[in-house]
């Protein structure tokens, strides 16, 4: 039997481990394929833990499109009506601003001067007064988790945007354990130490002081690490005694017991799955309301990078059954994940499969880590460190990958943070092409985090186009400057100004859960460069690009990167009726008043999808807090 790239130990001394008669094969295929001792990780490359996995509606249920249909609200009618009065940024390719859109049967009909297309059309459509408002494409998020958002987003969200100091998410915890009959469980979420002042790690110490008697269940950021109390313990049958696992060890004491520290699934897996009120959760209900939550910021389509992660190659099933039910609010692209090769190939699945609805679009790899977890590929050393990060897919791996993929007709979608990784992401691209291949453009590199200016042209030769989470730069920029590479080389982050001076399409992404998802938030971050922890501080100014270039990143480019260009991204006749309609212009707001704009309607299809002056729920997962990529 062969450990896959990403085990930590030699079979000789795994197969040690089994002098009890247990079988070392069946061991070794129920490891994570991620480095489990990796101290931060993202959702890129996590498997999302067992704690509800397992746990929710079976997967028979979710693959019929029955059990979506009675959730969620009724969709609204098709309305065919003609929009005046408005700012409307078409997003085409001449970027013409109208002040009037027309639309029927679910896609638009016309853009242009309102007494025109009330001449032309005024007699068969509803007029509508956009009272001076701004209509844009609706926007597109080219890079999230779906299933992974619905699976966590009802815990308790401890995270930095609610409590920047561990200490007020210890004492918001203790508040809600007194409201808890003895034995319920409190389980929460988002917990990142890299953002919030205090411990490094949860241990009992802290958690038994929320509860003695009730289970206390809490998940890091990452999703490589929770952490729980010694109720939790007790009712696992956790103890001193009980054998780790190498590559999923619990945290343990000076004394050898353990200290609440979970580290990777396995561990995780054998806590969380005692608590019985997880069997009651409802996946189906959740992901509707990822959908809802994304048309409140705008968002008509978004896609989910890793397809497989959570429930395995039935995701598209899923996917597909949710589309048939009529209830989802979101466009959805997808991108397959690597890890699971030999079953998609099994599969019916190939680049195209679907429909406007729901479609596959990439072959997801990941072949590096986190920088701020320090697992990013690095040329060099971090600071103050001698390591260079980890190569989760060797070069040689990488490069057949890329090329077997572009046989089968895939474009691929590379994670690649540290400038090493994307030297070889580089690489392989540049091999398949010099070998006669052409590769199936648009190809991506997610994340793309530390450009050299070397680099940049590489990949304008080869015609590549990166994504990058401009998050990096608000939320984490200070620790990328003064803790992970100094200031020399955090500079070089998310240089989306380069990209777009050298003529390179480029987009932003959220890639929630490691940050929410919000356009205006990513359009502003990559205006101002600013950073989250130091107001009025910026990093690399320099690299700050314009309004219309963060709009055209989130919506037409980002239609193009997903491969729906011909559908979606702009205002054009014959495209569908996918538009925001938002209270400010953000062409002519303050640019570090972006993000405040509020999102007045959004439509898909030509369908009301959210309407702010009817919404008032505010939504159980908005304010999903910072993890790692």
């Amino acid at each position: 039997y062969t450990l896959s790239l990403h085990d930590a130990l030699p079979i000789c001394s795994v197969r040690m481990l089994f002098d009890d008669g247990n079988s070392f094969e069946n061991w070794a295929e129920t490891l994570p394929r991620q480095d489990s001792h990796e101290r931060h990780g993202c959702a890129c490359c996590s498997a999302l833990p067992s704690l509800l996995a397992d746990q929710v509606d079976d997967v028979e249920q979710l693959t019929q499109s029955e059990h979506w249909a009675a959730r969620g609200p009724a969709p609204s009618e098709v309305v065919d009506g003609l929009w005046i009065n408005a700012k409307i940024y078409t997003m085409d390719q001449s970027q013409r601003v109208v002040d009037a859109l027309a639309i029927r049967n679910g896609k638009v009909l016309a853009c242009g001067h309102a007494a025109d297309l009330i001449k032309a059309h005024g007699d068969t459509l509803q007029v509508i007064d956009a009272k001076g408002r701004t209509i844009l494409p609706g926007f597109i998020e080219p890079h999230m988790h779906f299933l992974p958002i619905a699976t966590i987003g009802r815990l308790e969200d401890v995270g930095p945007y609610r409590f920047s100091k561990t200490a007020d998410a210890l004492a918001h915890l203790k508040s809600l354990a007194a409201t808890l009959a003895p034995g319920e469980w409190l389980m929460g979420r988002q917990f990142d130490p890299s953002l919030q002042t205090g411990p490094d790690q949860l241990t009992l110490k802290e958690l038994d002081a929320v509860s003695a008697v009730n289970p206390v269940f809490i998940y890091n950021a990452s999703l490589h690490f929770a952490y729980c109390n010694a109720a939790a313990l007790a009712v696992a049958g956790i103890t001193k005694a009980t054998p780790d696992d190498p590559a999923s060890p619990y945290g343990r004491d000076a004394l050898g017991a353990p200290n609440g520290v979970l580290k990777g699934n396995r561990a995780i897996g054998s806590v969380a799955r005692h608590n019985p009120a997880q069997r009651e959760y409802d996946l189906a209900e959740a992901a509707l309301e990822v959908c809802t939550r994304a048309n409140r910021k705008g968002i008509t389509t978004f896609c989910d990078q890793a397809t497989g992660m959570v429930r395995g190659t039935s995701e598209v099933d899923i996917y597909e059954a949710l589309a048939k039910s009529g209830r989802m609010t979101a466009r959805l692209r997808y991108s397959l994940s690597y890890g699971l090769a030999e079953k998609w190939d099994a599969s019916d699945i190939r680049y195209g499969h679907g429909d406007a609805q729901v479609r596959a679009v990439g072959w997801k790899i990941v072949s590096d880590g986190s920088n701020q977890g320090f697992s990013g590929l690095q040329r060099e050393p971090y600071l103050y460190k001698e390591d260079t990060g980890l190569a989760y897919v060797a070069p040689a791996v990488l490069t057949e990958m890329v090329r077997s993929r572009t046989e089968l007709g895939w474009p691929l979608v590379i994670h690649a943070n540290g400038d090493l990784a994307i030297d070889r992401a580089l690489d392989a691209f540049e091999a398949v092409v010099d070998s006669g291949l052409a590769l199936n453009a648009p190809c991506r590199i997610e994340h793309c985090s530390i450009l050299h200016d070397e680099q940049i042209q590489r990949i304008k030769a080869l015609g590549l186009s990166p994504s990058f989470l401009i998050g990096h730069v608000y939320y984490w920029g200070h620790a990328m400057r003064d803790q992970v590479f100094g200031e020399a080389k955090a500079v070089l982050l998310d240089r989306t100004k380069a990209c777009e001076d050298a003529g390179i399409r480029w987009t932003l992404h959220s890639d929630e859960p490691v940050t929410e998802m919000g356009p205006l938030r990513c359009i502003e971050n990559a205006v101002t460069r600013s950073l989250w922890k130091e107001p009025g501080q910026q990093l690399a100014p320099w690299e700050a690009v314009s309004v219309m270039a963060g709009l055209r990143a989130m919506t037409i480019d980002a239609a193009w990167q997903c491969h729906s260009d011909h559908e979606i991204g702009s205002l054009e006749p014959g495209k569908w009726a996918d538009f925001v309609i938002l209270e400010q212009d953000p062409m002519s707001c303050p640019i570090d008043a972006i993000s405040d704009i509020a999102v007045l309607e959004t439509w898909l299809s030509g369908r009301l999808v959210f309407d702010q002056s009817a919404d008032s729920a505010g939504g159980a997962l908005d304010g999903l807090s910072e993890v790692e990529s």
